[in-house]
């Protein structure tokens, strides 16, 4: 808490002598200050790391049913799939075959990746993109930024700016399924006295695609800034409130034949034998985000800026349970009228409940031939995890919301890097960025199944990256760049470890990811084409298999790569008329890799593990080929239709690289058309219509798997399968003045 005390006031204390100053309201000044916390992070025109830029316009031409990842999903070596079939509840984004716990996450500046899990639980922020001012997508290690490193890509993010003028947004929208969506905003514009407020609220409902894919959503965005002179001060509050159906089991291969829209999640059976399903099998979270940023120009070259920010979260799913043994929950037998029981119908709650605070300051130097930034942040995560018996079908003497199970975690992370591009020459800038992490990370009390979790890892990373960037002339561009990325393991790798008594063995992972790559942009052709090839050490990959919650379980392995070729192309011939396309072709492989499968007798008790190996083999959820394709068509500067598809190759479940068990190649079309009518001066009526799956295929994008053997040689396949929405419309009628 010293620690903690001394950080804010380094961070805040000229706050205090700054906020009495003034200046002149200069709205470009106030739109540049409003931008550096997040730019001290991000890719620009000479950093050589490979990215891309999604804009404001672009944003709100997305459909509202989507969410961040289906958004992303016609960028270069993006693979996005939803739990329940359409763009609300759970969704899952990929990019170069690494899944979210490998991706780093910020939403201005901060950290929005789980410090426990690392993963990104998108659908806690419904209707994200509606208060998004951009969002950049680094591919590979990318620059250095806070939270957990990056292994597979960055998504940076930063909320809107401030308005230059008063404005009120009132957008509705009804799609397949019963989904139903708005979202009402205003704000002030930048006042005489430096002052502007923004706030926005969204609410969405739907059934899903899948049944009990239900989706009860909503969020709040509110912001207040003050901008004077060299000085801007932000705070930001986000809230996001959703209540979801339990998805994550997926659906049998048998039973997609039969009923592709069937979910098991909450099935059991009456007394007569007849199927029920429970109506309460619910994920349940509720998130509260408040940010303030501090701005100080100090000169025209020299910036400050730092920024505190504080997460709570708690939430729980509801389930129900047949036939549970009453030792499972640390139970005696119940004895009602006269009859004893061992065994019940229940329903469980598994629930957390956390607090996440960061402090984030740094400093940049911009001139004409020399850009740097350096900066220092510090994170804090103490979460509590606890299960509740809340009903069973025989008590007698059971605790109202019993509880019988508490683990912790406290997980600390301090970080510091020093950025620098540096001109030598007229066409010539010189790349280096350097990081140094700190991580203390910590376990403890008991899992649901009475497992001791107490455990401590601290780990120190060094990553460096450098780099150079060639300017050929104004519109063509080289780069290559070196860059090593280092990253502690997740909560439930090391909790999976601890359970194998294997938690010694759980290791930190590296990679060196090597890119190049050449940049073309003019009046009508923007062109990018690289190479990377990843080289990793003790790398955790999937391994097939999902946890009872629905955590992705992996496994260390000692030596893999992704290598592959990425191609991104813009074309517009005429005004009227635009060409979009994007490839890569890539090879993900596991060396020397062995696979344990486990082995059962009769009676479904565990004697042994049967070691396979294999020279080389697919790393699982890694497409060998991805890309896109779109056309559009702009009628009038007042409307758009773009006709877009995206091709997914075939991607394994595990990484034994079996044809038995792989999520099939797809191909999906869809096409979004808008108008604007102004309907009376500064006054907007925008309608637009979204078609997903225009061809109607009946695919799956994301699955997982176990396999196992008896000891008599018989085999054992259980998967679990995610079926996407066959052909579906959204309708959205937005007026904003």
């Amino acid at each position: 808490m010293k620690r903690l005390a001394l950080f804010c006031g380094v961070i805040f204390l000229p706050l205090i002598s700054q906020a009495q100053d003034s200046g002149q309201n200069e709205k470009v000044t106030q739109t540049k200050l409003d931008s550096v916390v997040v730019e001290s992070f991000r890719g620009g025109k000479n950093t050589p790391v490979t990215h891309s830029t999604m804009n404001i316009d672009l944003l709100k031409k997305q459909s509202p049913v989507s969410s961040v990842p289906m958004v992303l999903s016609l960028m270069p070596s993006v693979v996005a799939s939803t739990e329940g079939g359409n763009g609300l509840g759970y969704s899952s984004i990929r990019i170069r075959g690494s899944e979210s716990s490998r991706i780093n996450v910020t939403l201005n500046g901060v950290a929005l990746n789980d410090a426990e899990s690392q993963e990104v639980f998108w659908v806690n922020i419904p209707s994200f993109t509606s208060f998004l001012q951009d969002i950049q997508v680094q591919r590979g290690v990318g620059t250095s930024t806070n939270g957990p490193a990056a292994f597979g890509a960055s998504i940076n993010m930063r909320t809107l700016f401030a308005a230059q003028e008063p404005y009120g947004v009132a957008d509705f929208s009804i799609g397949s399924y019963n989904t139903y969506l708005s979202t009402v905003g205003a704000g002030t514009g930048l006042l005489k006295s430096g002052l502007s407020f923004d706030i926005r609220y969204s609410r969405n409902r739907g059934d899903g695609y899948i049944r009990n894919a239900k989706t009860d959503l909503g969020s709040l965005f509110a912001t207040a800034g003050w901008f004077n002179g060299d000085n801007s001060l932000k705070l930001t509050y986000i809230m996001g409130d959703q209540k979801s159906g339990i998805t994550w089991e997926g659906v049998s291969r048998e039973q997609m034949e039969i009923d592709r829209r069937f979910n098991s999640a909450g099935s059991h059976y009456d007394k007569a034998g007849n199927l029920q399903f429970y109506q309460n099998e619910t994920d349940n979270y509720i998130q509260h985000h408040i940010q303030t940023h501090f701005i100080h120009r100090i000169s025209p070259k020299l910036i400050w800026s730092s920024t505190i920010h504080f997460t709570k979260g708690d939430g729980f799913y509801e389930n129900y349970k047949n036939n549970r043994k009453f030792s499972e929950y640390n139970l005696p037998v119940q004895r009602v009228k006269g009859v004893d029981y061992s065994r019940s119908d229940v329903v469980i709650r598994q629930a957390l409940d956390n607090n996440y605070i960061a402090l984030n300051t740094s400093l940049s130097y911009n001139s004409e031939d020399f850009n740097s930034t350096a900066g220092v942040s510090y994170s804090y995560y103490d979460g509590d995890h606890f299960g509740k018996l809340i009903w069973s079908m025989y008590n007698n003497d059971i605790p109202e919301n019993y509880q019988w199970y508490l683990n912790k975690g406290f997980k600390a992370d301090l970080s510091a890097f020093a950025r620098v591009e540096k001109s030598l020459g007229s066409r010539v800038v010189a790349f280096a960025d350097l990081q140094y992490r700190r991580v203390d990370f910590t376990l403890g009390g008991e899992d649901k199944d009475f497992a001791s979790l107490d455990w401590k890892g601290v780990y120190d990373f060094f990553n460096p990256k450098a780099g150079i960037t060639l300017n050929i002339n104004i519109a063509n561009q080289l780069y290559a760049s070196v860059a090593v990325g280092r990253k502690e393991p997740g909560r439930s790798d090391i909790k999976e470890s601890i359970k194998a008594l294997t938690a010694a063995a759980i290791k930190p992972e590296r990679v060196i990811d090597y890119e190049a790559g050449y940049r073309l942009k003019s009046k009508k052709v923007t062109l990018s084409a690289n190479i990377y090839f990843m080289e990793y050490k003790d790398q955790l990959v999937p391994t097939g298999k999902l946890s009872e919650t629905g955590y992705v379980i992996k496994e260390n392995v000692e030596r893999s790569f992704r290598r592959g070729v990425e191609l991104s192309s813009s074309w517009k011939p005429l005004s009227y008329l635009g060409f979009d396309a994007n490839l890569t072709l890539s090879s993900n492989k596991i060396l020397n890799y062995t696979w344990y499968l486990d082995q059962f007798d009769e009676n479904w008790n565990l004697v042994s593990q049967r070691a396979v190996k294999f020279d080389k083999s697919d790393i699982a959820f890694s497409p060998a080929v991805t890309g896109m394709g779109m056309i559009t068509l702009l009628p009038s500067k007042s409307s758009s239709i773009s006709l877009h598809g995206k091709y997914v190759g075939k991607q394994y479940m595990d990484n034994t690289s079996n044809l038995s068990r792989f999520v099939p190649q797809y191909f999906v079309l869809g096409l979004n058309a808008s108008k604007s009518f102004e309907v009376k001066s500064g006054r907007y009526l925008d309608v637009q219509l979204f078609i997903d799956n225009m061809l109607n295929r009946k695919y799956f994008s994301n699955g997982w798997v176990y396999s196992a053997e008896f000891l008599n040689g018989d085999a054992y396949n259980e998967e679990g399968l995610y079926p996407q929405a066959e052909i579906n419309f959204t309708a959205k009628v937005a007026f904003r003045f």
